[in-house]
């Protein structure tokens, strides 16, 4: 099983789905992570395609 630059608990935003909000990821397994974002609800993004970015919490 591949490692992951993500774990979960991670803050994450779509750099192309601006209107999706803030996602937690949920799983990271590879290149495939899972994220419940607060407008789009469960997406499983493939982190090779999409770059996620980073978000920090207040």
């Amino acid at each position: 099983m591949e490692r992951s630059e993500f774990a979960p608990g991670d803050y994450v935003r779509h750099p192309q789905q601006s209107d999706w909000g803030l996602g937690q990821v949920q799983s990271a397994i590879g290149t495939r992570v899972t994220v419940m974002f607060e407008n789009a609800g469960k997406v499983l993004v493939d982190v090779s395609v999409v770059g996620l970015e980073r978000a920090e919490v207040d």
